[in-house]
């Protein structure tokens, strides 16, 4: 219980997911809260989730001067950390248009690692379809969908109940497709919680692709790189992340 008189401090903690516009939404935290002097910090943490979950409650504990936190690897659900409210923020992206900036801004990486590797050796079509090829390997397969499950145990459901119950649960989720509004909406809710004066410009960060096309024209060109058979296979693997995007960008 909180102490009478002991003043709830409120933060931000941005669930960074890959390439889901989240460089540009830190370029826009930091035009708030200032890296120089902590406010704005970033880290990664372990793929063992108790050790995740663990190491991610205790950062933000050792970091009291932060107000804005971001990580790519860190899971759900929300820290539960007495004296501290933590504002959750997440984007999503149709699942298909992310994979495809994924190959992209792989192709152009640097290193030997496997997705860089593989990105500049094949085609969009033979990198998704490599990594669909590998059951454990979730870029483009429900990527989102794994991602929000980590907010639940698995005895609340399958992968595909716990990451919509998720969605449901979570206070704001941004759309990609409509990232200036997103952002309208997260600065409202953020306003709310305390953060006054707070300013979140729409600035582009880290594109991989041409921001021009409309997205069924960038989705049209995906799908002519596909076999029909191939491509309802792709559509099949990422079913959940396709009704989660869906819900959301007509919400």
């Amino acid at each position: 219980m909180q102490a009478i008189g002991k003043k709830m401090k409120t933060i931000i903690l941005h669930y960074h997911l890959f390439k889901n516009a989240g460089t540009s939404l830190d370029a826009a935290f930091k035009e708030n809260f200032s890296e120089k002097s902590g406010e704005w910090v970033t880290k990664e943490f372990p793929g063992n989730p108790a050790k995740n979950r663990a190491e991610l409650k205790q950062w933000i504990i050792d970091n009291p001067q932060a107000r804005c936190f971001s990580s790519h690897t860190a899971f759900f659900p929300v820290p539960q950390i007495e004296g501290v409210k933590i504002i959750p923020v997440v984007f999503v992206r149709h699942p298909i248009d992310r994979m495809a900036s994924a190959y992209s801004f792989e192709k152009k990486q640097g290193g030997d690692s496997f997705g860089p590797t593989l990105a500049r050796n094949t085609s969009v079509a033979g990198y998704i379809e490599t990594r669909l090829s590998m059951q454990t390997d979730r870029q483009c397969r429900d990527f989102h969908a794994n991602r929000f499950a980590t907010m639940f145990g698995e005895q609340q459901g399958d992968e595909s109940t716990r990451a919509k119950m998720a969605v449901d649960a979570l206070p704001f989720i941004g759309v990609v497709e409509k990232y200036s509004q997103s952002l309208e909406c997260l600065e409202t809710l953020l306003e709310s919680h305390g953060f006054t004066g707070i300013k979140l410009k729409p600035v582009e960060r880290n594109v991989s692709r041409s921001v021009k096309k409309t997205l069924p024209e960038k989705l049209e060109e995906i799908r002519e790189q596909f076999s029909e058979e191939s491509f309802n296979s792709l559509l099949e693997a990422n079913k959940t992340d396709l009704e989660i995007w869906k819900t959301l960008y007509n919400g």
